[in-house]
């Protein structure tokens, strides 16, 4: 496997991103002994009962800049890690290199074998919803309570959305690949330039884009995809989590509209609300509502 990692002199001076990065090590899983390096953020109190922040594609840990802090003044605990190829992890360089099982698993030696998560909040959106409830079905006792937002866990027996075919599509063979542009595009407000430059920062030229050129692929759109047996035995552990889970999803995202409704259907204790007035990427768009949100749902299920 051959591995990048971006300089760090890319991400000097990003707006509203005055966190330190920290890194642990995590297996390269295809038989070599050369570990990759996952960044993540850790900040708030260190005794802290962890709000895990999981982003999906094609951001990074900067897409939570805003809520970080909101929850910090809050009194939590907050991780936000960036997924293998993305942010200031390391980036496996050929498309073959990323499975949905290698992600999974690299955030699982990440946050339970290098860090040891326990009693973690979960707040997942796409790529981030997906890989992390496939964490908590794999290592419920581990989590404590569960928001998802703007995700799913489809297994491909489903048919998916048009607007997230076009999109697999365009990640796969758009010539150019701007991830501030694909963040523009998935939000209601307008994105400053210097903001859509630091989403860009993790890719300095395209030899580093094979994560989110690759993911969209991995979603399973039939059947026989590799990752649906996974999938399925995902749903079934997770029809047993007995632990609160709240979905947030936003109203204006045509791609997940409507994907809280196999979970409010499947787990056995799911409340629902709405974030009004935002796009798939909602943590733009709506961030204070988005640590109100999780601030209240840890209350009030202390």
């Amino acid at each position: 496997m051959r591995i990048l990692r971006t300089p760090d002199h890319c991400f000097a001076g990003l707006p509203d991103w005055p966190y330190r990065p920290r890194y642990v090590d995590v297996p390269a899983l295809d038989g070599s002994s050369i570990p990759l390096r996952v960044h993540y953020v850790d900040e708030g109190p260190p005794r802290g009962a962890p709000v895990l922040l999981l982003h999906g594609e094609p951001t990074w840990s900067y897409l939570y800049r805003h809520i970080i802090g909101g929850l910090i003044q809050r009194g939590h605990r907050v991780l936000a890690p960036d997924l293998v190829g993305f942010g200031r992890s390391d980036k496996p360089a050929l498309p073959s290199d990323h499975t949905f099982a290698r992600h999974v698993a690299w955030m699982a030696h990440a946050l339970f074998d290098g860090l040891n998560l326990h009693d973690v909040v979960l707040f997942g959106q796409d790529w981030g919803g997906m890989i992390g409830l496939r964490l908590v079905a794999a290592s419920p006792e581990r989590f404590r309570r569960v928001v998802l937002a703007n995700t799913g866990l489809p297994t491909g027996e489903t048919a998916l959305s048009r607007d997230f075919l076009k999109w697999q599509t365009f990640a796969a063979t758009a010539p150019v690949f701007d991830a501030g542009a694909v963040v523009a595009l998935g939000t209601q407000r307008p994105i400053d330039p210097a903001v859509q430059a630091a989403y860009n920062a993790p890719f300095p030229d395209e030899t580093y884009q094979a994560g989110p050129r690759t993911l969209p692929s991995l979603v399973p759109t039939t059947p026989d995809d590799p990752a649906t047996a996974e999938q399925r035995q995902a749903w079934q552990a997770l029809s047993r989590f007995r632990r609160p889970v709240l979905t947030a999803f936003s109203d204006r995202d045509p791609i997940t509209r409507g994907g809280d409704e196999p979970f409010l259907a499947a787990f056995p204790m799911t409340q629902r609300t709405t974030i009004e007035g935002a796009g798939h990427f909602l943590q733009e768009d709506a961030a204070e509502r988005i640590v109100e949100v999780i601030g209240a749902f840890i209350e009030v299920t202390s």
